[in-house]
């Protein structure tokens, strides 16, 4: 088991906890930077493992919101940052919104691998609790998030993102500035939860999205007709795969179906 020792403070890095520390000061800093976090923001960081995006935050607001599930860098935290609001726990069980009560929340964060996707949604589910995240995390599910249509990587994760907030990819992190060393290369992008609620129903647009892309290969009209009334959508759309329709198209489809009971 790999472990990672920093000011006398050692741990086994636990896979399923997707622990990979980041140890370059120019990357926090212009992940800091690109947040745009400031004095006066309500600022959450998601797992600061042994603070280095941590630190790099306290040189614009030194009062702020951490959450560390690992109970010994939780204690790491707690000592060397007294001042900090430190929450020991999950961050897919906290409470966005009592955080963001008095001030929506500004989102900073190296998240985990293993649990960038849950992360995302939860975030997506929560959005009007916060102005924006930026996030550290595998290259490939960066990829995958900005991905357009017609492209493999457009898929589930691309149009639910992407229909609620402005996405950027802000740079790519090479896996040299690690430890322990990923076998994978990382990047940066922000989310945005756009002003205006695109959908009425949005969980149903996202069991909507889920239904639509169930298998890829085949055509919107295979994948939905078990679960949708078609008759007022066009018969050209239908012959289409989910792949190939914009953001757009899949709100016009939205709201053109209705659910069979």
């Amino acid at each position: 088991m790999a472990k990672v020792e920093y000011k006398h403070t050692e741990i086994a890095v636990k896979k399923q906890l997707g622990q990979n520390f980041l140890t370059d000061r120019n990357i926090t800093r212009k992940i800091v930077i690109a947040s745009g976090a400031g004095a006066e923001d309500n600022i959450l960081e998601i797992g600061p493992g042994f603070g280095a995006l941590t630190r790099e935050i306290m040189t614009c607001n030194p009062l702020f919101t951490v959450v560390e599930k690992d109970p010994k860098l939780a204690a790491f935290i707690k000592g060397e940052y007294p001042q900090l609001n430190l929450l020991e726990g999950d961050f897919l069980e906290t409470d966005l919104a009592s955080l963001a009560k008095e001030q929506p929340l500004r989102i900073l964060g190296n998240i985990p691998y293993s649990i960038t996707t849950p992360i995302l949604f939860r975030l997506l589910e929560h959005r009007s609790s916060f102005l924006s995240a930026t996030l550290m995390m595998q290259h490939e599910v960066a990829m995958r998030i900005v991905a357009k249509p017609c492209t493999k990587d457009y898929g589930i994760l691309a149009v639910q993102m992407q229909a609620f907030c402005d996405i950027e990819y802000l740079f790519k992190v090479g896996r040299k500035v690690f430890r322990p060393q990923p076998r994978v290369d990382s990047a940066v992008i922000q989310m945005t939860p756009k002003k205006d609620n695109p959908v009425n129903d949005a969980e149903g647009f996202r069991r909507f999205v889920r239904t639509a892309f169930h298998q890829r290969r085949k055509t919107l009209f295979n994948n939905l007709k078990k679960s949708y009334n078609l008759e007022s959508v066009e018969s050209q759309t239908l012959t289409l795969r989910a792949e190939a329709l914009s953001i757009e198209g899949f709100f016009q489809l939205f709201g053109k179906l209705k659910p069979l009971l």
